[in-house]
């Protein structure tokens, strides 16, 4: 894992409490140019991590060894004890949540928006049919106007945007369908009329 991770980019952190030869292996090490050890109580230990003697003498508290590319320095970084961890665990638990999930708006390009402002002298010659199928079924999906149709994605999403256009559906909904805002066939002939 370490070495594809390495080999396509990812930056991989692994950490243990128990360094020793069949956890820390050579490959293992070969495949991370940077290590960190706190306080260890041997020689061995340190050596295992580091290379080096040194992490064995470090005070705890954040206290450590930083070894990149042959080179050691002493550092000490922040730490943070159980009791604050606790207390920041608490205090997150304590807040308020969303009632409902929490939905972030879609990305819409900008070719997606020439194609909701659509004319409708330019609609697609599909597109009373489409109407039609998505009013009678009641779902409006544009998976439904792919099969039922037999179009393509693209010419499906594109009725579907012009129907939402013309106020037949309503917006997108990330994987549920679209609400049809017209409920008979009636009512769809004459909101056509109109839009003629």
């Amino acid at each position: 894992m370490a070495q594809l991770s390495r080999a396509i980019g990812i930056h991989l952190i692994i950490s243990t409490q128990r360094p020793t030869r069949n956890i820390i292996t050579g490959t293992i090490k070969a495949n991370f140019n940077a290590c960190i050890a706190f306080s260890v109580p041997s020689q061995i230990d340190s050596r295992i991590i580091l290379d080096v003697e040194g992490a064995e003498t470090l005070k705890g508290k954040g206290d450590m060894l930083f070894y990149d590319h042959g080179e050691v320095t002493h550092l000490q970084c922040a730490f943070v004890d159980t009791q604050e961890v606790e207390c920041v665990t608490e205090f997150i638990g304590e807040q308020r949540g969303y009632l409902q999930a929490f939905q972030l708006p879609e990305y819409i390009s900008e070719s997606d928006l020439r194609t909701k402002n659509f004319d409708l002298n330019e609609k697609d010659p599909l597109f009373e049919d489409a109407a039609r199928l998505i009013v009678q079924n009641q779902i409006g999906s544009t998976s439904l106007l792919q099969r039922t149709m037999k179009l393509g994605y693209n010419r499906s999403g594109r009725l579907m945007d012009q129907l939402e256009a013309a106020g037949i559906v309503g917006p997108d909904q990330g994987s549920k369908v679209r609400d049809v805002l017209i409920k008979t066939e009636s009512d769809l002939n004459q909101h056509l009329m109109n839009l003629n």
